[in-house]
């Protein structure tokens, strides 16, 4: 009775087509919205804001990408942070040689030119595909990152190949506080997810998930293939690159092409692996999963077991928890958490009644 679609009549086409078509969803992520703008500021400290938020919106964003590409047009990569590179030297780029650069439009420039990347190095994508297709762009993943340190003008010719990312200002304002800095990405994200959660509902979409099921199929019912992959890779690519260019400037400000290396590729992967490969509510609880967990086993870990536990065991015992969680999410759940959230959903919907 809490959760369920009777005597919500739709009068209009436009009522029909909303992003949210049930009630309870869209109050449910207008008060998301709400916390997550005005309470968890006012609430939160600065080390959470920092150091958990923040990342973890970004990482949201970027898992968001991937899904697009591997979730919903079943292209597997895992480059996932070289496109995240780009994006964020890309914006370093347009920030620092074109004078009077508006920040927002240089992250569109460097999702735009991850986009870009992401075309050539999705042409493969149009003859091979599966366990070939990521070996191909995992090529992408060691060749940007070889690029960005072995040639000086994509840092501007910094020695180290480090950059310094350039204070955000916009109409003004300097985002220079971690509050104003996470509100900035809440927004950011929250109007990409609100995109991406339209997008794969539209005609787009729907081509995404013909040729992930059967591409044959798809092509002889009048889907272009080349046309929709090397789609599905360009606004992968172009989340991605957005994601690596909050990243530079929100999150640490100086980056260094190895920090975008097969590791972070890999995490991305896991996030999308266990909240829902398929789901942009799967994108936002993996990426919880990864960034929180480790958090959450690392205070356990020094205020209940230091001292119990040889140090050789507590030392690497954050890493086999972790480890193990992902083994009996994929065993018992290999849908992702998104999958017990729709499970929930549908208990609502036949409450209270016996099913």
């Amino acid at each position: 009775m809490l959760y369920r679609e009777a005597g919500q009549f739709k009068t209009s086409y436009a009522a029909d087509q909303q992003i949210f078509p049930i009630r309870q969803d869209r109050i449910a992520i207008g008060l998301i919205l709400v916390v997550a703008a005005l309470v968890v500021p006012m609430v939160a400290s600065e080390y959470w804001i920092k150091a958990i938020l923040i990342p973890f919106l970004i990482f949201s964003l970027a898992a968001l990408g991937l899904n697009i590409l591997t979730g919903y047009a079943g292209q597997l990569s895992l480059g996932s942070a070289a496109f995240m590179a780009v994006g964020a030297f890309a914006a370093y780029n347009f920030m620092g040689r074109i004078e009077g650069m508006p920040v927002l439009l240089a992250f569109v420039g460097g999702g735009l030119s991850a986009a870009a990347v992401g075309i050539l190095f999705g042409l493969p994508s149009l003859r091979i595909k599966g366990f070939y297709l990521a070996v191909a762009t995992l090529a992408a993943q060691f060749f940007i990152v070889w690029a960005l340190t072995k040639f000086g003008w994509f840092s501007m010719d910094s020695s180290s190949g480090v950059i310094t990312a350039q204070e955000i200002q916009i109409l003004g304002y300097r985002f220079d506080t971690p509050i104003s800095l996470y509100l900035l990405v809440l927004t950011i994200v929250a109007v990409m997810a609100l995109a991406a959660k339209n997008m794969v509902r539209s005609s787009v979409g729907r081509a995404w998930m013909a040729v992930r099921d059967m591409d044959v199929a798809a092509e002889v019912i009048g889907i272009r293939i080349m046309h929709t992959k090397l789609l599905a890779f360009a606004i992968s690519s172009f989340y991605c690159g957005v994601a690596g260019a909050l990243y530079a400037y929100a999150y640490l400000g100086t980056v260094e092409p190895e920090g975008f290396n097969l590791d972070l590729s890999f995490k991305i992967l896991f996030m999308i692996i266990i909240g829902g490969v398929g789901s942009i509510m799967g994108s936002f609880l993996g990426a919880a999963f990864i960034v929180l967990l480790p958090i959450f086993l690392d205070v356990l870990i020094q205020d209940f077991l230091t001292g119990l536990l040889p140090p050789s065991i507590s030392s690497n015992l954050q890493l086999m928890v972790f480890g193990g969680l992902i083994i009996f999410f994929l065993i018992v759940e290999p849908h992702g958490l998104a999958r017990l959230w729709q499970i929930g959903k549908e208990k609502l919907r036949l409450w209270p009644f016996p099913h």
